[in-house]
């Protein structure tokens, strides 16, 4: 055989490995587990301030961080909403991310579309996932649809497109208008086909119809396997279609047992309550901060304070039907609540909380004893007014999750046999041999072990 075919033949062969391997890329992410995209079962997902993140405040500026966010574990990033914001009625100087004044356009201020195009190609390059937050409930004050499509709006007692709620920067949108629906479904399509997105994190999903969603949804499956995130806890959004749903009784019964006005305990009610209130394979987006809560209500700072944060941060990582939250600055930690409309940027500097998120993040991601659709048992160790434990499992896995939601030491001690022996303690990093004899756990402490 001559040299050029044999060159010829090895191209080829080359080739075809390329493309068997770029199909099973494709085929992995197309995937699903329970109704869900399959990755997002053991992953997690990290809410990033454009404005904020960076001096500069701009997308190009956040992609020197990328590096270092993949090495501390995060698998899917969530973007506040990268549209230009409204002019008219804009609140401080650089107004809402969520007054939407076009919703197929990126923010001047954050960059040019191009340049998010590069972010999101190059998030996929290193093996994670990108969401956009979306905002269909309301537009902007001076959104072009306001002059160009009236009838797209709810109308006030003048005629005039209305307020939503009390958000004097936005409008309320119609949705008995079809075209309307339409329109919107069309601009969500725009961000799938022309940016490769990974799925939607939609703003007040609580305040649309669900015949939209039930519409919509199926429709942006079809053009690939994104993964939807719903603001809000409606019975009704996981039903439509939505992937994931917020938990605020659950957030809200932390936050009491964190100021001690309730005891542990009462998070089994809120559990009791969720397997009645949900379909059963409803994922939850657990968290201790996001955008809301830090600016307008202090967390994690103030609801959780110093080590108080922390047994809550384990929890909502290995949480049942969970796929965990971290809010831009936590793994410093920012200790204060960031301006919402106006700049007021992060400092990233000591990277205190970095290795605990880590351990966290790549045990979720290397164990399916914490995939969303583990199983959950919980287990008495002690006080359960304040010693909350559990164990998680599937497969030949298992992890034992122990927190104490408390400010005073507790004494800990395994009574299950099927809990004793040869564990790895993961904050700890060492072999330990579990047995029925008792043990401190310090105040606000907490422990995690794999069999």
């Amino acid at each position: 055989m001559k040299k050029s075919s044999i060159s010829f033949l090895f191209i080829v062969l080359i080739l075809s490995l390329i493309c068997c391997q770029n199909n099973k890329l494709s085929k992995n992410d197309n995937d699903q587990i329970d109704g869900h995209p399959a990755w997002i079962m053991q992953g997690n997902i990290y809410e990033v301030n454009v404005r904020q993140y960076t001096p500069e405040g701009t997308f190009n500026a956040f992609a020197k961080h990328l590096d270092r966010l993949k090495a501390m574990g995060v698998q899917t990033i969530w973007f506040m909403p990268i549209n230009p914001i409204s002019k008219l009625d804009r609140k401080g100087s650089l107004g809402s991310y969520y007054a939407v004044s076009d919703y197929t356009a990126v923010n001047p201020e954050f960059g040019t579309m191009d340049d998010f195009k590069k972010l999101v190609q190059s998030i996929h390059d290193k093996g994670m996932k990108v969401l956009i937050d979306w905002v269909p409930n309301h537009t902007g004050a001076d959104h072009r649809w306001i002059t160009q499509h009236p009838d797209f709006f709810v109308k006030d007692s003048s005629g005039k497109a209305a307020v939503a709620f009390d958000w004097n920067d936005t409008r309320q949108l119609n949705y008995k208008n079809p075209i309307l629906q339409d329109s919107m479904v069309r601009a969500m399509k725009y961000w799938i086909e022309d940016t490769n997105i990974d799925g939607f994190r939609c703003d007040v999903a609580w305040n649309v119809p669900a015949s939209f969603w039930r519409k919509s949804i199926p429709e942006l499956k079809k053009m690939k396997n994104v993964f939807m995130l719903a603001e809000g806890d409606s019975t009704y959004l996981p039903k439509s279609g939505f992937d994931a749903v917020y938990p605020w009784h659950m957030f809200k019964m932390m936050e009491k047992i964190a100021k001690g006005e309730k005891t542990a305990l009462a998070l089994d009610s809120i559990n009791k309550e969720n397997e009645t209130l949900y379909p059963k394979n409803t994922i939850q987006m657990y968290f201790t901060s996001n955008h809301d809560e830090n600016s307008w209500n202090h967390a994690d700072f103030g609801t959780f304070p110093g080590i108080i944060h922390e047994p809550f941060a384990v929890f909502t990582q290995t949480m049942k039907n969970s796929v965990p939250l971290i809010y831009s600055g936590q793994e410093e930690p920012v200790l204060r609540a960031l301006k919402f409309f106006d700049k007021d940027p992060i400092t990233f500097k000591n990277f205190q909380r970095e290795k605990f998120y880590k351990t966290l993040l790549n045990l979720r991601k290397n164990n399916e004893a914490l995939s969303a659709n583990a199983s959950f048992k919980k287990v008495h160790l002690g006080d359960d007014k304040v010693i909350y434990a559990y164990v998680r499992e599937k497969g030949s896995k298992k992890v034992l999750v122990i927190l104490n939601f408390s400010a005073n030491e507790q004494m800990i001690s395994i009574k299950d046999a099927a809990l004793t022996g040869k564990a790895h303690n993961v904050f700890k990093e060492n072999e330990e041999i579990l047995n029925s004899n008792e043990w401190k756990m310090k105040p606000w402490g907490y422990e995690v072990f794999e069999y």
